[in-house]
């Protein structure tokens, strides 16, 4: 039996023994933005966090200090039952810095038999230990301290965040980690509000009362992405944990410092040992591992559609739930009565967010053609003077992609575009001689078909493309843009003088989070149950 229970707009959702999985994630997944004409700077999305960031920016400058000697001191190995071990095999591989492409430490690398060890110990600490069995308010108070500690600890999560990833540290300390920390406090409120029903049912069996009981799922399998590494892990440990689970948690290969990070503060709060288990490691290897181990309950999975698809089949061989949270080619549609000023920050923040690496970046930037030719040129202007450099410099708006690997798909998405007609106005190219470092990119003369409008790019690559008519921009064909690609709108855009057409510009059947005349997504939240 399958019921939800609505609270404001979060949903937790339960089938029979699993009121746990429930995950109401604030917005980073199916998305439309509208911006309003002329609005302030402070409600572009990159810019939401500003009273934090500014707090950040206060810090001292921190691009001369050793941060590996901070990255020395986190645990760097697996965390299975309480402790942290290395791996069975004694495997390891090499973390970059993201700045320079060399690498900076060694961690611990999960193989198969350690992803099992990972989920015996969850299992046992589910099937026998304290953790399901505790009160919901033993359980929230225990996650109180958890988001305290992270808060407490907030400027080390966040070098290490940047570090790892590369992005800004204004971003990390004044976005990634308080929210994190929210996120977590706000599952510790749930803990002890899961509640049961009573429900009449009959009346051919006579006057009869059905009680629905809401109990943990059991051991979840959850694998992070490394885009925002701190705050994924925060929406699934949050809810998870708070309705009883365990957790295994896959970490990605890129970014595992801040995960093994938290780890460590959630057994300072109290956590008994064997509740959560981190386990870095290759997606092919342990990620398999999680997706298909018979004592896993449940998988949840953040990453690449390709991924996802993969992760479904290696879960359905045991019949077993699957959340996939995948990528998104989102579009932002400029009106021709937009202000073009506001259009052109709120696309320039909708797409160069985060170096582009967000899945709801809005990634097709649909501008109409009366005002086409003056928005790519004012786009142009604002990527040519986006501020690109090291993330802990105070004024860097965009660090280095994350890895090569990531840094050579964009570069060779950057050509192909080029070779099939679309027009590289800026950027394209590496920045510097080390480093994963791009010059922030725009094309125009973008056709539906031209891979960088089909394919998700997940870098700092703005696509404009142009629309003539309100029925053209939002055909579902042109809105979904499905030609090659199984990806779907995650955000919408409009720009717009009159907001109460934005029904019009933002196909909200087709998107799930809309937005119009601006990027305010911290304030949308979509469930993932």
């Amino acid at each position: 039996m399958r019921q939800a229970a609505i609270t404001g707009s979060r949903v937790f959702a339960q089938a029979n023994r699993a009121c746990a999985v429930a995950k109401v994630t604030p917005a980073a997944h199916s998305s439309t933005r509208v911006f309003r004409p002329k609005a302030p700077a402070t409600h572009t999305f990159s810019r939401a966090f500003r009273p934090a960031v500014v707090a950040a920016a206060a810090a001292p400058q921190l691009k001369d200090i050793d941060h590996s000697d901070i990255a020395s001191k986190v645990k760097r190995q697996l965390l299975i039952n309480g402790k942290f071990v290395d791996a069975i095999g004694g495997e390891t591989f090499g973390t970059e810095d993201p700045r320079t492409g060399e690498i900076y430490t060694q961690v611990a690398e999960a193989q198969e038999a350690d992803v099992d060890a990972a989920v015996k110990a969850a299992r046992m600490a589910f099937d026998h230990g304290p953790w399901p069995r505790m009160t919901g308010r033993e359980r929230g108070a225990i996650l109180y301290k958890f988001a305290d500690l992270m808060e407490q600890n907030t400027h080390e999560l966040a070098i290490l965040e940047s570090l790892d990833n590369g992005k800004p540290l204004s971003a990390s300390k004044g976005g990634d980690v308080p929210l994190s920390v929210e996120h977590i406090r706000y599952y510790a409120g749930w803990a002890d509000k899961i509640h049961g029903s009573i429900v009449p049912v009959g009346p051919a069996s006579g006057p009869m009362m059905a009680t629905v009981y809401k109990e943990p799922l059991g051991v979840v399998g959850q694998i992070i992405p490394w885009n925002f590494p701190i705050l994924m892990a925060a929406w699934k440990l949050g809810p998870a944990l708070a309705a009883g689970n365990c957790v295994v948690m896959k970490v990605a290969e890129q970014t595992p410092l801040s995960a093994l990070r938290v780890g460590e503060l959630a057994l300072e709060a109290g956590l008994p040992a064997g509740v959560l288990n981190v386990v870095p490691g290759s997606g092919e290897v342990a990620g398999a591992a999680v997706a298909k181990h018979a004592g896993i309950d449940k998988v949840a999975f953040t990453g690449s559609t390709e991924v996802g698809k993969l992760i479904m089949k290696q879960a359905a061989d045991r019949i077993k739930p699957v959340t996939l949270e995948l990528g998104g080619k989102s579009p932002c549609i400029i009106c021709p009565d937009a202000d073009i000023d506001t259009a052109v920050e709120g696309a320039h923040d909708a797409l160069f967010f985060n170096m582009g690496q967000c899945c709801t970046a809005g990634s097709r930037t649909f501008v109409h053609e009366d005002i086409y030719d003056e928005f790519v040129k004012k786009a142009v202007q604002r990527a040519q003077n986006r501020k690109v450099g090291d993330p802990f410099d105070d004024d860097t708006e965009q660090g280095p992609q994350v890895s090569k690997e990531q840094f050579d798909k964009i570069l060779d998405m950057c050509k192909q575009g080029e070779e099939q007609g679309a027009k590289l106005e800026c950027g394209g190219k590496r920045l510097g001689d080390k480093g994963y470092y791009i010059e922030p990119t725009v094309f125009s003369n973008v056709q539906d078909d031209n891979i960088i409008a089909t394919d998700e790019i997940f870098g700092p690559v703005q696509s404009i493309l142009k629309w003539k008519t309100v029925e053209e921009v939002t055909a579902p064909v042109r809105f979904f843009n499905m030609l090659q690609s199984m990806l779907r709108p995650k955000a919408a855009v409009s720009f717009q003088v009159e907001a109460g057409r934005g029904s019009d510009c933002c196909c909200l059947s087709y998107a799930k989070i809309v937005a119009v005349n601006r990027l305010q997504l911290q304030a949308v939240f979509t469930v993932h149950a």
